[in-house]
């Protein structure tokens, strides 16, 4: 499977240290399934004055091998997960975590719910008719040395 990662360089030789803390799945290397995602989110470092590279993987891995959380939709399990790792609670030893992205129509319900604004029902009941836009999370790094390959890197 091919998968994008957006930077603002090129990233022949990912790892999982470079990661900042308290993301949506933790600490980790972010990718994603979707050509038209990364380069949507490689615009801001565009936005910013700084290079806007798509950097292409390809991802093989067989499940029994690694540890793995999946979010098929944005729900309980989803949201108290975000939670966690937003507030740097992060106390989950998954190699890999794929989801809903929190793109910014989520990200403002998820700030209201985590500025006190709103209940978690209705947090819920705002995302349930939000179609998750897929990530992956790569947390440990012997998963990216072991199932990813770098193929490109292209500056955009």
């Amino acid at each position: 499977m091919k998968l994008y990662h957006s930077s603002n360089v090129a990233v022949p030789n990912p790892d999982v240290v470079h990661s900042r803390d308290n993301l949506d799945f933790g600490k980790g290397f972010y990718l994603t399934p979707f050509f038209d995602q990364a380069v949507s989110y490689a615009q801001r470092f565009k936005r910013r004055n700084q290079e806007a590279w798509i950097n292409v993987y390809e991802f093989e891995f067989d499940s029994s091998d690694w540890k793995v959380r999946e979010f098929e939709l944005y729900d309980g399990h989803w949201l108290d997960f975000i939670s966690k790792c937003r507030a740097g609670k992060d106390e989950f030893s998954y190699d890999m975590v794929l989801g809903g992205i929190a793109n910014d129509k989520v990200i403002r319900t998820l700030d209201r719910f985590f500025h006190g604004e709103l209940t978690d029902e209705q947090t819920l009941g705002l995302l349930k008719f939000e179609k998750p836009n897929m990530q992956y999370c790569i947390r440990s790094q012997a998963m990216l040395d072991t199932c990813l390959k770098h193929i490109e890197s292209r500056q955009i």
